[in-house]
């Protein structure tokens, strides 16, 4: 399948609220995104979680590259068109035995953007199969905003736990199984949610989340974006730097201060500190800030 989405897909995307698979990247070079990850883990002293997994391509070279990447950014250009930010990147990874899952849900829901023309890729940098706690989710549901219920519960992936107050058919979920290096794109509305990793293999994933430049965030002043294909002629938000090395120090206090701001978009209203806004932001030094 050619990386830029065709009329037909597009299309389809529209009517059902995503698209997969897409091949962003071959298996042998997933492998190495793989090992990447495993080295920056190391770096960091542990996984990535808390203000780390909020926007880590502000953190390392590697990550700013992939959010970036022409090959990622064809199949989004159909959908949202030509002038694109990257508002945020994360990672959804699954250990074997630790019981993490994402309850059912829309991403739109405390994200506080002016509009929900937003789209997700989901890069697999491991297999995503079922048994693995693939990302499930509910065609044709991008339509309308949902209410929903925070919960906090400790083995949800979600930065409050939230999750729809309303009852949701399974039966109708499409299960969005990835190889090594391929993606998909739902919609910002989209239900979707996934279940607990039962294979001995880490399903590992990064969420990498694109608007069109025109947005606005909404009830605050200022946050920012990474510019990642054309031109920003409306200037709602501040530019985004690449880092300049892995954990360099300039790179991290730039980036604890843009978190700072958009978790306080984030949990607006919460009834307390989610898993994003509580984690310590001190990392090893880094020599060199390579």
């Amino acid at each position: 399948m050619p990386l830029a989405l065709k009329s037909a897909e597009a299309a389809g995307y529209d009517e059902r609220g995503y698209h997969f698979p897409i091949r962003a990247f071959s298996e042998d070079e997933a492998g190495g995104l793989y090992l990447r990850l495993v080295e920056s883990e190391r770096m960091l002293g542990g996984p990535f979680k808390g203000r780390h997994n909020q926007k880590a391509h502000l953190l390392f070279p590697w990550l700013y590259d992939i959010v970036t990447d022409s090959r990622i950014l064809d199949a989004v250009e159909p959908v949202l068109g030509p002038d694109l930010f990257c508002w945020s990147s994360g990672f959804f990874n699954k250990w074997p035995g630790d019981g993490n899952f994402v309850s059912w849900h829309q991403d739109a829901t405390y994200w506080g953007l002016s509009s929900p023309d937003v789209l997700t890729a989901w890069v697999a940098f491991t297999p995503s199969t079922r048994a693995s706690g693939c990302m499930r989710v509910m065609p044709g549901t991008h339509m309308t905003q949902l209410p929903h219920a925070d919960t906090f519960s400790d083995k949800n992936m979600l930065s409050r736990g939230q999750e729809i107050a309303a009852e949701v058919d399974e039966a109708k979920a499409v299960d969005i199984e990835l190889k090594p290096g391929e993606m998909s794109l739902h919609h910002v509305l989209l239900v979707h949610g996934s279940e607990v990793n039962r294979t001995e293999v880490p399903r590992v994933g990064l969420a990498i989340r694109y608007i069109p430049t025109r947005l606005r965030q909404l009830g605050i002043d200022r946050t920012s974006a990474t510019p990642a294909r054309g031109k920003d002629v409306y200037g709602n938000f501040d530019h985004e730097l690449r880092p300049e090395g892995d954990l360099h120090p300039a790179a991290v206090e730039r980036h604890r201060q843009i978190t700072e701001r958009q978790l306080g978009v984030l949990y607006a209203g919460a009834a307390k500190p989610g898993k994003r806004a509580a984690a310590d932001m001190s990392v090893p030094p880094v020599v060199g800030g390579m």
